[in-house]
């Protein structure tokens, strides 16, 4: 039986991932769930379901540690009042650090998910690497800011990945060796936007934003989708993850969400992994992994007409995934500034203090403000967690202070 942690356990992927294992419980034990302080009653329920070793809440210095772990207690009682069971008496941990201990925990789990959204899963993943375990990684921006720490970090098959894109590529490089590659084809959708010029996407709000056409995900990567900011981080992802050039990674549009990304080889032949947009297929596969899970998500119905389609990206219109491009080359630093940048300006762009086209302006800024002499960048060669972590928080202060300036104030000092 392959014991399982699960970090982000009450989000999309956390909760999917949930879903996955129910069906299969004598393969996987379910030993450790961790959330954020905000969705305890849904965290309680999953406690009572799976009756896990450890529980972690993330939460901030002076957000009560106290308080939360009494109002969990509270929930987890009437959940399992609810349910007609005793109540599960977990290993708790409240606090900044409770989520990266539970990802260390090698005594207890074989497996960690990690399925934190954003910046913050970055010390999780590496604490996950340094204890040896199998890392199923969906937590793409803890990989693109993290850069080569995280891969020297990994042994060679540690981390798994959960991406539909990634894993899409993991499955068709078996079909051939790694000096038979000449470039990896990563797919995106397009979006709610697909086909819109950059004009029109002046006007674009956040309800629009969120309308994703093929796939329902949390608030952050839909509007990542939107922008196409999440190509960007899946394109240092799979340039980082399948250690190739950046120019052997690109992206075109396939607006069906059918095909999921592929591979294309030196003798001309490109092989593309096909499936009706589920994630639980990736999720399966990270599980199982190097094995497949039987009916873990259906399959294409080959008795029916379908068209799929593929265009070219527009970067006019779409310039994140060049800006991402451009921060990957660079390197170091850069990729931490653009992914901090960007969660600032999504968090704008939803309480309507920053415009869509807004995003990735503002990010640009950013990058060419950390890039520019004297502006902070760290290189590769001289990378330390501190400098990622530094560099997340001074983009994060960057980006608000212009977003500050273009509601009419100024820049602070």
């Amino acid at each position: 039986m392959k014991r399982v942690a699960i970090l982000g356990s009450t989000g999309s992927i956390g909760t999917q991932t949930l879903e996955v294992i129910d069906s299969r419980r004598s393969e996987y034990q379910v030993v450790g769930l961790a959330a954020g302080g905000t969705r305890l009653p849904e965290l309680a329920d999953q406690v009572v379901r799976y009756v896990p070793a450890a529980v972690a809440i993330a939460a901030v210095e002076g957000a009560g540690f106290d308080a939360i772990r009494v109002d969990f207690l509270a929930a987890l009682e009437t959940a399992a009042a609810a349910a007609g069971v005793p109540v599960p008496h977990p290993d708790i941990q409240v606090g900044t650090d409770a989520v990266t201990a539970l990802a260390g925990r090698a005594d207890l789990a074989d497996l960690v998910v990690n399925a934190i959204t954003g910046a913050a899963g970055l010390v999780a993943t590496l604490t996950a690497l340094e204890a040896g375990l199998t890392l199923a990684l969906a937590n793409k921006e803890s990989l693109v800011i993290g850069g080569r720490l995280v891969t020297a970090a990994a042994r060679p098959g540690q981390i798994v990945a959960v991406d539909s894109e990634h894993s899409a590529i993991t499955q068709a490089l078996r079909a051939g060796h790694p000096g038979e590659v000449r470039r990896l084809i990563l797919t995106a959708s397009g979006g709610p936007f697909r086909g819109w010029r950059r004009e029109q996407l002046a006007a674009a709000t956040p309800q629009q934003a969120l309308a994703h056409p093929t796939w329902h995900m949390g608030r952050v990567i839909t509007i990542n989708s939107a922008t196409l900011v999440n190509k960007g981080l899946e394109l240092i992802e799979a340039a980082l993850l399948y250690d190739v050039p950046l120019e052997a990674v690109q992206v075109v549009v396939h607006p069906q969400s059918v095909v999921h990304s592929g591979v294309e080889f030196t003798d001309g032949a490109t092989i593309l992994q096909a499936s009706p947009p589920d994630m639980r297929l990736p999720i399966g596969l990270a599980l199982a992994w190097p094995d497949r899970l039987p009916g873990a998500a259906a399959a294409c119905d080959w008795s029916q007409a379908a068209a799929w389609m593929f265009e070219p990206l527009d970067e006019t219109a779409f310039p994140a995934v060049e800006l991402a491009r451009r921060a990957a080359r660079a390197g170091g630093t850069a990729t931490a500034v653009y992914n901090g940048a960007n969660e600032v300006c999504v968090d704008a762009f939803c309480a309507g203090e920053l415009g869509f086209l807004g995003i990735t302006d503002t990010i640009a800024a950013v990058l060419e403000e950390h890039l520019a002499p004297g502006g902070g960048h760290v290189g590769d060669g001289a990378l330390g967690l501190a400098d990622v972590l530094t560099a997340d928080a001074w983009a994060r202060s960057a980006a608000r202070a212009r977003i500050t300036a273009a509601n009419g104030a100024p820049i602070p000092a």
